[in-house]
Parts: structure tokens; C-alpha cells; sequence
């Protein structure tokens, strides 16, 4: 049977994403990827980039754990194989021919939003002596790959992925799976869920502290593969239970308000750091409102949201491919706007949030009905 609050959960997320993007790119908190706010903090609170301070601890780790009870359904029903074939095409091709079919564009705003940031031209150091279409075919490959950009997630969860088949074998008799679900579906299960955020927190301290100028620690930093690990693993094994489901969706209101009551003393004590900065992500108080949030999320849509409609069951079907697509939009847009307009802050905003939502669905269906194209970069089958 169909889990309709986890096809909520997830496409609700993604939706979330979209809406964090907006903010993240206008920031002026030092979050690195955005073009920059409309003065330097403090004396420019914009106190709009709350939205990312709410948002950040949580939503890309609730993915995951969705992604790994999605895991533990989808294998109770294919073989391995099967599932990583299947698993190849949706997330690895995206991520790998689909940057040189599409998100080379994205990597082109990519590129000029970072050199509007830094003040530096990127291919200032290509000699003029390199004939122009090797410059071509340089900028194109780079743009490329500073098209990855939100799609560093497809890429975790794909290798996530291929290491779940060999950690299978580990528990080829799903006795460790079983046991989670006797331990946290039990009647002492709920304690054991939330001290979970203990791993939550030990997944944070393995983050690159202080990274290295023209290393790559700060890639390691966005990545975060061994972080990252730890929801999906939560998810496969332990969320992936019926009776573990239910026990938090029993507690959905004490966890709604513990998540959000940790989250308004987070914003509170930190407003105006980098909330994606090692330190900050690491911090005890981060941890724990990231981790309640995770938990609230899960139990709210548990009790509330088990159910489906032709709206839910679109978005269920479309999420993927509007979190594949929807930064070109929102790049090409944005940096226009800062760099081209004199139009104030707020209106920046709005337009900005309402092309996200309405151009990305559009190019959605405009893609998929494209020959090769809905194969390279959304991943779905040749029809």
C-alpha cells in the first residue's frame, strides 16, 4: 500500500528548497553560492534570510531519510539489480550527461553570479594565445560542471545507493533491520528515537572545520557524504518500520513543539552568522533543533497528511524533476535582476519566488516531452 504522507513529505520539501534558493541567493550573512545581499550586515539586517536560518538545519537531511525508507520499500519489491538500474538512470545520468546537456546554462549564471561576488573574472587566466574555440570548448566544460549545483544531492544518493547494496549483504537476513524495529517501534521506542540525535551530531563533527584554500574540503563540506549517510542508513533501517512510523505519529504535536521551540531559540542566539559554516552546523543547539525538525516533519505528515489528491499526486510524480531544473530559472533571473534593475529588494523577491514556482514547472513539462532529452537530464524513461 502506497504511503501517501511520504510522497507528501518529499514533494513539500523540495518545495521548501525551491523557496530556501530564493533567500540563499540574496543573503548577505556570508553564505557562499549567492550573489550577494542588498548591503553588508549588520547594517543591512535583511531580516528576510530567517527563511534559510529555519530551513537549512533540516530539510536536505529529512531528504534523506526519506530517500532511505524509499530505499527499504522499493527493495522489498525488485531485486538489487533492478533497483540500481533503476536507481542509474534516475539519478546518476541526471547528474552526469544531463550537466553537459542542460546545466552547462546553470553553470554559465553559475559563473557570472560568482565573478559579481568576488569581483575576479574566472577565465581571466586563459592565455590569449589559446586559439578562441579552445576558449569555447574550455568555458563550455567549465560551465558544465558549475552546473552541479543543487544536483551534489542526486549524486550523494546515488553512491549512497550502490554503498546500501554492499551494506545489504551485511544483513542479508534483515536481522539488524528487525531488531531496529523491535528497539524504536517499541514502548521505550520514542526515547530511543530522539537520543538518534546524538548520531545526528556525531555526523556533523565529521565536517571539515577549517578548509584549506584550493583544497577540496570545501567540497567536502557541501557534500557531506559521511553526514549525509547517517539519515539515509536511519531511514532504511530504522524509519522504514510501520510500527516506528506510527509511534511518532502519535507524538506529533510534543515534537512539533519542541522543534519549533529549539529552532526560535536557534534564530535567535545566531542571526547574522554563515548558517552553513562547519561551526555552526556542528553546534549542539543546531543539532538538536535539525534533528526535532527531521522527527516533527515525519510525525506531522504521519498523522495529518496520509492522503492524496490530483494536485498531491502530480507533485508526487514531478518533484525530482522541478528540483532538477528549477536554479536555471532562478539564477538566470536573479542575476539579471541584481545586476541589470534598479528595482528594490522586496519586488526582487517576489518576482523571483513567483518565476521559481511557475517557470519551473513549465520548463518541467516543456523537457520531458522532449526525445532523449526527458532521458539525459530528468532521468525518465525513453518513450
Amino acid at each position: 500500500m502506497r504511503k501517501h504522507w511520504l510522497d507528501n513529505l518529499r514533494w513539500v520539501t523540495v518545495l521548501l528548497v525551491l523557496l530556501y534558493h530564493v533567500f540563499y541567493f540574496y543573503n548577505n550573512k556570508g553564505v557562499f553560492g549567492g550573489i550577494g545581499g542588498f548591503g553588508p550586515y549588520p547594517e543591512c539586517p535583511q531580516y528576510q534570510d530567517v527563511v534559510m536560518y529555519i530551513l537549512y538545519p533540516w530539510f536536505m537531511p529529512l531528504l534523506f531519510l526519506v530517500a532511505g525508507i524509499s530505499a527499504r520499500m522499493a527493495l522489498d519489491k525488485y531485486s538489487g539489480s533492478e533497483w540500481l538500474k533503476s536507481r542509474t538512470r534516475k539519478l546518476l545520468v541526471p547528474a552526469t550527461i544531463g550537466l553537459f546537456v542542460f546545466q552547462w546554462m546553470t553553470g554559465y549564471f553559475n559563473t557570472q553570479v560568482a565573478a559579481v561576488a568576488s569581483g575576479t573574472d574566472p577565465f581571466a587566466e586563459i592565455p590569449d594565445s589559446v586559439p578562441a574555440g579552445m576558449v569555447g570548448a574550455i568555458k563550455y566544460f567549465a560551465y558544465s560542471l558549475s552546473g552541479i549545483g543543487p544536483l551534489w544531492f542526486i549524486q550523494d544518493l546515488w553512491l549512497f545507493s550502490l554503498l546500501l547494496l554492499l551494506i545489504r549483504k551485511l544483513d542479508a537476513k534483515n536481522r539488524f533491520h528487525d531488531r531496529c524495529g523491535k528497539v524504536f517501534g517499541g514502548k521505550t521506542g520514542i526515547v530511543w528515537t530522539i537520543l538518534l540525535g546524538i548520531l545526528f551530531w556525531a555526523g556533523e563533527q565529521l565536517l571539515i572545520h577549517h578548509p584549506r584554500p584550493d583544497s577540496a574540503d570545501g567540497l567536502y563540506n557541501l557534500y557531506k557524504p559521511l553526514f549525509y549517510m547517517v539519515p539515509f542508513l536511519m531511514g532504511y533501517f530504522i524509519f522504514s518500520h510501520d510500527s516506528v512510523q506510527d509511534l511518532i505519529g502519535k507524538v506529533w504535536v510534543p515534537l512539533l513543539v519542541c522543534a519549533v521551540a529549539s529552532g526560535i531559540v536557534l534564530v535567535v542566539t545566531t542571526f547574522g552568522q554563515d548558517n552553513t559554516s562547519p561551526d555552526y552546523l556542528s553546534s549542539p543547539l543546531n543539532c538538536l533543533y535539525g534533528w526535532l525538525a527531521c522527527l516533527a516533519m515525519m510525525a506531522w505528515f504521519k498523522a495529518r497528511f496520509n492522503k492524496t489528491s490530483a494536485f498531491c499526486g502530480y507533485m508526487t510524480r514531478s518533484s525530482f524533476g522541478l528540483y532538477v531544473v528549477h536554479y536555471l530559472p532562478l539564477a538566470a533571473l536573479g542575476y539579471m535582476m541584481k545586476v541589470s534593475t534598479q528595482l528594490p529588494p522586496w519586488a526582487m523577491y517576489l518576482i523571483l519566488i513567483a518565476a521559481v514556482f511557475t517557470l519551473s514547472p513549465l520548463l518541467y513539462e516543456l523537457l520531458r516531452r522532449l526525445p532523449l532529452i526527458r532521458w539525459a537530464v530528468l532521468g525518465e524513461k525513453r518513450k
